[in-house]
């Protein structure tokens, strides 16, 4: 399940660089598309989770959920169409019980801490990197619980979203 940016310069379909503001908005929907990953990885992970894990798994797809809808709302006042969620998404492993669901959320929180990164290197505006660099953070910090779930040491990352 990767939605990943990578560090390459963003192009056009072309194959052209993107302006600025393009490379932001390009940035912004990657992010985007990552939360969609998320908050559906959370819903498959739910199902082969115990009740130890509801807390984190509501709180996960909650904030998710909100971030996403928030960052539509950016999107369409933009006047650009978001990116749509997509019906499914690869797992990093097959999920038919807890360990490959508690790998999944984690991945779905890297994924997501390494979108907002991404954002954050290809934009100047205040607002947007300030709400970039929360997501960054609240990703990380949620990763950190679903390293110790799996008994990972360490349990930090030393630059989250960074590959």
């Amino acid at each position: 399940m990767s939605t990943s940016a990578d560090a390459n310069q963003p192009t056009s379909p072309s194959g052209t660089p993107l302006s600025p503001a393009a490379e932001a908005t390009d940035a912004v929907q990657r992010a985007l598309a990552a939360e969609h990953a998320a908050f559906w990885a959370y819903g498959l992970a739910d199902a082969y989770l115990d009740e130890q894990h509801d807390g984190a798994l509501a709180e996960g797809r909650t904030e998710h959920r909100r971030r996403r809808d928030e960052v539509e709302a950016l999107l369409t006042a933009g006047g650009t169409n978001p990116v749509p969620a997509e019906p499914s998404y690869q797992t990093p492993e097959p999920v038919v019980d807890a360990r490959p669901a508690l790998v999944l959320v984690l991945t779905a929180e890297t994924d997501v801490a390494a979108a907002w990164r991404y954002v954050l290197e290809r934009t100047a505006d205040g607002e947007l990197r300030a709400a970039a660099f929360a997501a960054l953070v609240d990703a990380a910090r949620r990763a950190v619980g679903w390293r110790q779930a799996l008994g990972l040491d360490p349990v930090t990352v030393a630059f989250p979203g960074r590959g």
